[in-house]
């Protein structure tokens, strides 16, 4: 029976949308391809549009205390990116784990695995929550806040930094449930958070009823509150029994040579990660010689960009959890099928998001600045970027694919060749010897997308990564 006739038979996309949001227990080693893809793609978009919501909503409220609480989010935002690069690299570890245990029929490894990433965790941010404590002022003297923020808007700091647990457990306990093919539960998580959050944000900003009025301080302890809710409520589905993954008595203590492969895998992912984010400060150095219009407009443009390509992370997610699997369960030809469908299906998505970018970029960029030089900017860098979109379709999820075999190591080259040596470089030339400014660095962006799908296409095709051990 071909795999069209399976998804025939099983029920067409709304199907799959249900059996997706409620929760599937079915095995994903089996079956129809393309609708074990959907399963797992549509909850993890769903969980990845929610993660976006959080800095939304912080936005919003903190917007009405003044510039100096916009400041401080935007600087906290600058120091808490490392604990970000290091909860995603371990993610990227405990879900490769997880998966191709739960694929060898293994679930006992796999809450081994899972286990010895949240010890990982709960150390890294139980270090780096009380250095931030301590040290907040002198980390936001750093980064050059001014007096009003160092007075107004510590608090903030020290509380985001302090609760950094909630943001490492959240990662790393979903990463678990997307590597066990339980993705409903890591979506559920971030609804449950982001409700909490959203509830919670005006009542601790301003004061509303019993609250005690806390101003910018108040949007981080509703975030993290929100966010620890979410871990918690993640962590006690582990606790189940009966459950895809349970963790028992027996993981109450370290095991190291798992936690070391851990560790190996998690490494070169939150290399990965850093030498990733860090290209944007090149382009950043590149664009700030054409002056503040032209930093704001490719400020607007890269956020409406990020937002816009949090569903495709979640495709590219189901993509590695298939691969995972499909690899435990000795079927690379599965796991290297599953990888073209989500790249298709993303593919589809990218190129309705790029035609609307095409379109509207205009009334979009009018909805962040009345200022008409910063519109141009941010019009132009929607327009160009989003040529680029159908070729990153590709790959992005073919690089999380890698991650999803163990290949860790494959993406972090590609990421440091595509966008340090190939892509700071190129706009450079672009916008500055070709003299096209800053749509040059546009440009360059595109280009880069282009080069990362058909070097990252070429490297699949090859197979090495049919071959990683995890």
């Amino acid at each position: 029976m071909t795999d069209a006739t399976l998804q025939a038979d099983e029920g067409g996309f709304w199907s799959a949308a249900r059996e997706a949001v409620r929760g599937s227990q079915r095995d994903y080693t089996t079956g129809s391809v393309g609708r074990s893809v959907l399963l797992l793609a549509i909850p993890m978009i769903l969980e990845m549009s929610m993660e976006s919501v959080f800095v939304v909503v912080d936005m919003f409220f903190v917007g009405r205390l003044g510039p100096y609480a916009q400041a401080t989010v935007a600087l906290t935002e600058s120091l808490i990116i490392v604990i970000y690069a290091i909860a995603i690299g371990l993610s990227i570890g405990v879900t490769a784990m997880v998966a191709r245990r739960i694929g060898e029929r293994d679930p006992a490894g796999a809450a081994t695995a899972a286990a010895q990433a949240i010890w990982l965790g709960l150390t890294f941010a139980a270090v780096m929550g009380v250095v931030g404590a301590i040290f907040a002022p002198q980390l936001l003297a750093a980064m050059g806040a001014d007096r009003e923020v160092l007075e107004k808007g510590i608090g903030y700091t020290r509380v985001l930094l302090g609760g950094n647990a909630s943001v490492v457990m959240l990662y790393l306990i979903n990463a678990v449930f997307r590597g066990a093919g339980d993705a409903a539960i890591a979506m559920r998580s971030l609804w449950l958070g982001n409700a909490v959050n959203i509830l919670l944000a005006p009542c601790f900003i301003f004061g509303l009823g019993p609250f005690p009025q806390l101003g910018v301080m108040g949007a981080a302890v509703a975030t993290t509150t929100g966010r620890s809710i979410g871990a918690l409520y993640a962590f006690s589905r582990l606790l189940v029994p009966g459950s895809r993954l349970r963790l028992d008595r027996s993981h109450s203590w370290p095991d190291w040579a798992v936690m070391w492969r851990l560790i190996r895998l998690s490494g070169s992912g939150t290399l990965q990660v850093f030498i990733g984010v860090a290209s944007w400060i090149g382009l950043v150095r590149v664009l700030s010689t054409f002056g503040s219009e032209a930093l704001a407009g490719y400020a607007i443009g890269v956020r409406v960009i990020l937002f816009a390509l949090f569903p495709s992370w979640g495709l590219s997610n189901a993509a590695a959890t298939m691969v995972g699997q499909s690899l435990g369960a000795q079927k690379p030809e599965r796991a290297e099928k599953a990888v073209w469908i989500a790249a298709f299906y993303n593919l589809c998505f990218l190129s309705t998001i790029g035609l609307a970018f095409l379109i509207f970029a205009p009334q979009i960029a009018r909805l962040f600045s009345a200022d008409a030089d910063v519109q141009r900017y941010a019009v132009a860098c929607l327009r160009i970027v989003a040529v680029g979109f159908p070729a990153y379709a590709y790959g992005m999820v073919i690089t999380q694919s890698f991650n999803g075999a163990g290949d860790t190591w494959t993406p972090t080259y590609l990421n440091l060749f595509i966008f340090w040596l190939w892509e700071i470089p190129l706009a450079w030339l672009l916008a500055k010897a070709l003299g096209l400014g800053p749509n040059g660095i546009f440009f360059a962006i595109g280009i880069a997308y282009v080069t990362l799908a058909a070097v990252s296409s070429l490297l699949f095709r090859r197979g090495r990564w049919k071959q990683a051990a995890v």
